[in-house]
């Protein structure tokens, strides 16, 4: 009990330490690059990009809480008289828990805890594995596959801790030597994470793109992203499959799936039903998001359909509701309000000014942004990555903002080089079934190949 007590003190002590360490620095570099013109709110909003960048690096408070923050900050320092002698109108940065990207993840939510409460998750991943058949290439590609569409309309934490939990009795079976153990473990963050590339909703980073976009002036709906993601989500998915059966899946022949057969539930009489709504409202959510061009209803707006027809048919209730990743939303509300900080005050027109006078080609800008995301985003949030980034490089390429922020919202999901690097990655080591090097190969070729064919399909299709 004492030694608990100790290192549960020793842990605190560890904490604090850290986010004065964090709060110091962050003071000494925005006193160090800060330069004599700039206004007061410039300097504030230097000093909380920098301590925001040491807070996710560090992770010494969850990454929503620094959302909050970030927030907090902006309301207190640009918008009170006492502490800025110049006082700005704090709404913008309030207003992005309003933000139509909220709203659009906010519908992806309720969809995906709707499927989940009526197990059409399992039953979805369970069809895959009958489907595939026996035989243990096919079963890497199907894994991978269902992953990948799952993850586009999923939460891709979500969607792996599902997947790899339905194929865990195998995976005992196979034992962790196995070459299919390792195709699968490795497979399915993979898909899971370029997966999340398909949709507006399918990860943070994109919807933070949309929204710089959308505060931009230029106009992002549902299917003009899945025309930029979902073939990158695609390809890249199906080159680390076939990577991964050449590696590991040396023998193909037919294993047992009998696990199939255990842990079956009783579908009652309501179950049924609830699935049969889940689904209508699966289908009008979809069909209304990829034909917004038809009936000018917004993407956001959209998102009322899962969130009133799932609430008022009773598929979920209050207890569903609060068990939401709501602190994602925090997250992606913090990082909307550094974005438009940045901006607002002019800090990232001077640095653009600055770096547009490298002599450095338009392209050699994209790749910069595009890997650099990717580097980040392997020891920080990617969330965080874009937050930081896409208002940058849009003050710096001012005719390619919808590229730039595209790129750097899509590369921000080829980052799978370490345990921690993506949640998915983090579950499917904490099987003990994989070894941090094991994850080398997938992030070698998703992080190297990722970036490259973000950049060039951007290109081409804008």
């Amino acid at each position: 009990m004492k030694n608990a007590r100790a290192a549960k003190t020793s842990s605190i002590k560890k904490s604090i330490l850290t986010f004065v360490l964090c709060l110091t620095t962050a003071i000494g570099l925005s006193f160090l690059v800060s330069e004599p013109a700039y206004t007061q709110s410039q300097k504030y909003v230097l000093f909380l990009l920098f301590f925001a960048i040491g807070l996710w690096f560090t992770e010494v408070i969850p990454p929503f809480a620094v959302g909050l923050f970030i927030i907090s900050f902006l309301v207190f320092a640009l918008g009170n008289p006492y502490f800025n002698s110049a006082p700005e109108k704090i709404d913008i940065y309030v207003n992005t828990f309003s933000s139509s990207v909220i709203w659009l993840m906010l519908g992806g939510f309720f969809l995906a805890v709707a499927m989940t409460k009526t197990k059409l998750d399992e039953e979805l991943f369970k069809f895959t594995i009958r489907v595939s058949g026996t035989k243990p290439r096919n079963l890497v590609m199907g894994l991978m596959g269902t992953t990948m569409i799952a993850s586009m309309l999923m939460s891709n934490t979500a969607t792996t801790a599902m997947v790899i939990a339905a194929v865990m009795p195998l995976l005992n079976k196979l034992g962790k030597s196995a070459g299919l153990t390792k195709a699968l473990l490795l497979g399915v963050p993979i898909a899971a994470t370029t997966g999340g590339m398909g949709t507006i909703i399918g990860s943070p980073p994109n919807a933070i793109a949309a929204g710089a976009i959308e505060h931009a002036g230029f106009k992002m709906d549902f299917l003009t992203w899945m025309l930029y993601g979902t073939p990158l989500a695609i390809f890249l998915t199906g080159i680390s499959c076939f990577v991964l059966i050449v590696v590991y899946v040396k023998d193909n022949a037919a294993i047992s799936l009998h696990f199939l057969r255990e842990n079956k539930f009783h579908l009652s009489k309501e179950l049924k039903f609830q699935r049969k709504i889940v689904l209508s409202v699966i289908a009008t959510t979809i069909v209304l998001w990829l034909t917004g061009i038809l009936h000018g209803i917004t993407v956001a707006a959209v998102s009322a359909v899962p969130i009133v027809a799932l609430t008022l048919t009773k598929v979920l209730k209050g207890e569903d509701i609060r068990s939401m990743p709501w602190d994602t939303l925090l997250l992606v509300a913090g990082g909307l309000s550094l974005g438009l900080a940045l901006q607002q005050t002019g800090l990232m027109d001077h640095y653009a000014n600055k770096l547009s006078h490298l002599n450095i080609s338009e392209m050699a800008f994209l790749f910069l942004f595009a890997f650099l995301t990717m580097v980040f985003s392997n020891i920080m949030s990617n969330t965080a990555s874009s937050t930081v980034l896409i208002p940058l490089g849009m003050a710096i390429l001012v005719g390619m903002k919808t590229e730039v922020a595209l790129i750097v919202g899509l590369s921000a999901s080829t980052a799978l080089f370490l345990p921690v690097s993506t949640p998915p990655n983090a579950i499917a080591y904490s099987t003990g079934m994989i070894e941090q090097k094991d994850f080398r190969l997938g992030g070698l070729l998703i992080g190297l190949l990722g970036p490259a064919l973000v950049i060039l399909w951007v290109i081409l299709v804008s």
